[in-house]
Formats: structure tokens, sequence, C-alpha cells
């Protein structure tokens, strides 16, 4: 990782030191992801199979997951694994029932009365990634709380592993706890589109949530411009944490929490700003040790070329990079971090202190792990009750309303040169007042 000192570094210098991974150049990829969501519109779930032989090696005549396997996947996966869900499953669901909204009933003026009103979003299409890593823990992250913002239909969308052909007994398992019964053996960019246009197997839903490669985030990102697709949860790129520390805090700490986002793709990157050039020696150093015995140090260490360690004066100026940056996970790891978070303007997730590390947010705190990230954090947040959710107003005129409020009408609908809108307000005026 390279260091930078901050003070001493020209604005360019900065812009680069803060510059993301350039993610593949969409225009080569945009033809083979088109192709992929043309063929399935056209052809629904004959393209579906045949791109998931070609890419996932698995020949699928039925992509529609059993009863019957999903409830041999529990006896599948290690019980404690299985308690470990169900902990984390309370946990999201305590956090995100906090969440649910009230309606909001506000009487602007004598006799006109406005509402607005929360609706669920009616299909959810969940996309769990299982390409180098099976994340059950995503879809805890997302099917609770579709099913406590009221969803009706929950579809579930995971690739099948080569070596089975089926998807992975811990994903299965976390949608059984879920309760997740429309699951589908797809991935990639073919099941995007089945969701997004639905097939004769697969529903078409109204929203698709959840991470994935970069086949999926520009699928995603196709069919949520497409009148006959599907929104989208948010933009999406590689994981990234930023790490702030001082000369007091733990370099064994601070190395970990780096590699723990590193090791995720080789396109993640990771930030370290610390007040301490003495404390940039000591993780740098940490962090030489502790890639050594990853299991995953190659992607690591590929993700590692990528990033920075940054000297900064003071944590006012680590704020003022941070927020600059605005990192998808932030890690403050002094004792005193609570004090620092409404300085915290931009970030996806934060974890206060130097026992509170990230994989806490990922698995099992309750907060939700579904974060914007590539400085999206600027303009977007993380996936909560709310992503689930859309807003309805109402309004209602009694007479005593609409004799106040019908002159403003008119006059500014005549204003606006909208005569059918001013007479809409004159004919019940005229008629029934």
């Amino acid at each position: 990782m390279n260091t930078i000192i901050w003070e001493k570094a020209s604005a360019k210098e900065k812009a680069q030191a803060l510059a993301r991974p350039v993610p593949p150049h969409n225009a080569e990829l945009l033809p083979k992801v088109s192709n992929i969501l043309n063929e399935v519109k056209l052809r629904g779930d004959a393209a579906v199979c045949e791109f998931t032989l070609a890419f996932d090696g698995a020949a699928k005549n039925n992509m529609r997951v059993s009863q019957k396997e999903i409830d041999a996947a529990v006896s599948k996966i290690d019980p404690k694994l299985f308690a470990a869900l169900k902990r984390a499953k309370a946990n999201i669901e305590k956090f995100h029932k906090a969440q649910i909204p009230k309606t909001a009933l506000v009487e602007t003026m004598p006799g006109v009365k406005c509402a607005l009103m929360w609706r669920p979003i009616e299909t959810a299409g969940l996309y769990i990634p299982a390409g180098t890593a099976p994340l059950f823990s995503t879809l805890l992250m997302l099917a609770v709380p579709a099913q406590i913002a009221g969803c009706r239909n929950i579809v579930l969308c995971s690739p099948p592993q080569r070596t089975t052909g089926k998807i992975h007994p811990a994903i299965l398992a976390a949608a059984k706890l879920c309760g997740v019964t429309d699951i589908f053996a797809v991935g990639g960019a073919q099941a995007i589109a089945a969701m997004a246009y639905g097939t004769r197997s697969i529903p078409k839903v109204d929203k698709i949530f959840g991470p994935g490669n970069v086949f999926v985030t520009l699928a995603k990102q196709l069919v949520s411009n497409d009148p006959l697709g599907a929104a989208i949860d948010m933009p999406a790129g590689p994981s990234e944490v930023l790490v702030i520390a001082d000369a007091k805090a733990d370099p064994a700490y601070a190395a970990a929490d780096l590699l723990a986002q590193a090791e995720h793709d080789p396109t993640s990157q990771v930030i370290f700003v610390t007040t301490s050039p003495d404390m940039a020696k000591r993780v740098s150093a940490k962090i030489d040790t502790q890639l050594a015995t990853l299991s995953r140090r190659e992607i690591a260490q590929k993700a590692l070329s990528n990033s920075r360690i940054i000297v900064v004066k003071n944590m006012d100026t680590a704020l003022e990079v941070s927020n600059a940056y605005a990192p998808e996970h932030l890690i403050i790891l002094q004792k005193d971090a609570a004090k620092f978070l409404p300085k915290v303007a931009h970030a996806g997730s934060v974890f206060l202190g130097p026992l509170t590390p990230e994989p806490a947010g990922d698995y099992a705190s309750g907060t939700n792990h579904v974060l914007p990230t590539y400085g999206y954090a600027r303009s977007y947040g993380g996936v909560s009750i709310f992503s689930f959710l859309k807003t309805m107003t109402a309004q209602s005129l009694s007479p005593e309303g609409l004799r106040k409020l019908g002159p403003s009408l008119v006059t500014m609908a005549e204003a606006e040169g909208l005569q059918g809108h001013a007479n809409a307000v004159k004919v019940r005026m005229e008629t029934a007042l």
C-alpha cells in the first residue's frame, strides 16, 4: 500500500489517492450483457437454461428449487452455523422492525387534510451471489426487511454450484429460516433478466435487490432504465472500507479490518487514514504478517495494490478525507469514537470503537450490510425497510376547504395557462358551495 502525507500532497495527488479502481469498461461488457437480456426477454426459460449451462456449467431443465431440497439443506450445514443464522436473523429483525414508519396525517388548513402512507413493494427479487463465496448473510439482510415491510411475493435467484449444479446449502438454509420458497438456481445477468422481465418459470418482480459481479451490476443498471424492466436497490461497485486510527490504536486491529475487505474481490479498495506516521508503518507491517495467513491472500494482495495509507495532521482532517471519499464502511478505532459521529457526513455504515469489527455489521449486529459503494454514499443510503416500501399520498377537501383553497387553485392554474385545471375547481365551487 502506498503511503501519502496528506498535507504535503498536491490537489491532484489527493484526488488520485482517493480515486477508486477504474471499473471494467461498459463499452466492452455492454454488448454481451445486452445480448443476454434480449435473449431472455425473447426466449424466456430456454435462454436462461442455455446461459446457465454456458456460464455455470450446470444443465437446468427445472430451475425451481424444490421444497424437499430446501428442507434437506438444513441437515447439510453445521448446526453451529444454523444457530448463528438464527441469532443474526433475530438481531436483523429487531433493528428493522424499529424502522416501521407511521402514516403522517396533517390538516394543512381548515378543511384540507393531507396524508402520507407507506405501501410495500408487491414483488421483490433477491439476488444472492455465490461465485467465490456463498453470501447467505446477504439473504438475511434482504429477506428479513422485505418480510417486515410486507412484500407479498419474494423471488430468490442464486447461481448453482459447478460441482453440484445446486444452490449452496447454507443459502437454502437461510432461505428456509426466512420462509422464502420461490427459489431458482440461476445466476448472473440471466437471473437479473429473468426477474426483470419474467419467464414461464420465474415471476417478474417490481424491484431487484442484491450485489453481484460486473455482469450482474451492469444488468441491473440496464433493466432499471427499461420501462419494461424493474427498479433496483442502488448502484453498486466493489466492496471498500476506510479505517481511521490515531497513535493509540492497535495496529493489528487496523490491519485485520483492512484485510477483511481486501479479501472480497481483486477490485476492492481499502484506505487507512492515521494521525501517526509511526502507526502507518506498524499497520503496514501487520498487514504483511496477517496477509500470509489468509486463504484468499491472492485476492487480497491484488486489492491492496488499489489501496492507500494516508497520514494526516489531526482527526478533523481524517474525517474530511473520509467524507471526501464517502466509504461503504467507515471504521473509527478510537475508544471515544462516538464523539466523532456527528462529523461523519458520507458513509454507508459506521463502526465505532476498537471492539467493533466490520464483520459485526456484515453478519449479525442487526444493521444491513447491503450498502452504497464507489462513492454513492454521498447520495444513497444502505438497504433498510424503506427500500422495500414506497410512499403514497392522499388529500381530501371539505366544503370549507374548497371554499378557502379554491380561489388560490384557480388563480395558479390560470397563471400557468391550464384552463382545464381551473375549470375542475370552478365547477365544484359553482355547484357544491
